[in-house]
């Protein structure tokens, strides 16, 4: 087992010039706050790198069109709320289906307890279905 030692200053006479971690994460542990600090330090130093680097000097002929056709003004690369609402609708739905399965695997020792709460959940979910249907959230709008 690994022992860290950390140096610690002297408070109200007792002397604490060192102190033992046990825990056998500890290591696992300081990696990881050290890899939270040096992961956005280092995407930081990269994105200020790569600014100082680039050509800020853009030609007309590179925003031209390559093959043919006439100029854009400016392209509508728009994408619909609706696809994100529909992903979103999809995504909420589909993680809530899945807590269900350890509910089907263990429904025998949950009792009557387990049958009352899943009952309850399927409600809930059928509310948040119903009033996604209402809202219209579930019709395809034509993108024009």
């Amino acid at each position: 087992m690994r022992y860290f030692l950390v140096v610690c200053k002297k408070e109200k006479g007792v002397d604490m010039t060192h102190m033992m971690t046990q825990h056998p994460y500890f290591g696992a542990f300081v990696l990881f706050v050290l890899t939270s600090i040096a992961f956005p330090v280092t995407l930081m130093l990269a994105r200020y790198v790569s600014r100082k680097l680039a050509r800020l000097d853009t030609e007309k002929l590179k925003l031209s069109i390559y093959e043919c056709g006439p100029e854009p003004d400016k392209q509508p690369n728009t994408i619909s709320v609706q696809f994100y609402l529909i992903a979103l609708l999809f995504i909420l739905f589909d993680v809530e289906i899945v807590f269900m399965f350890p509910w089907a695997i263990d429904f025998k020792p949950l009792g009557m307890f387990g049958f009352v709460e899943m009952i309850m959940f399927i409600v809930l979910l059928a509310i948040g279905f119903i009033y996604a249907w209402k809202k219209g959230a579930l019709e395809w709008h034509s993108i024009k």
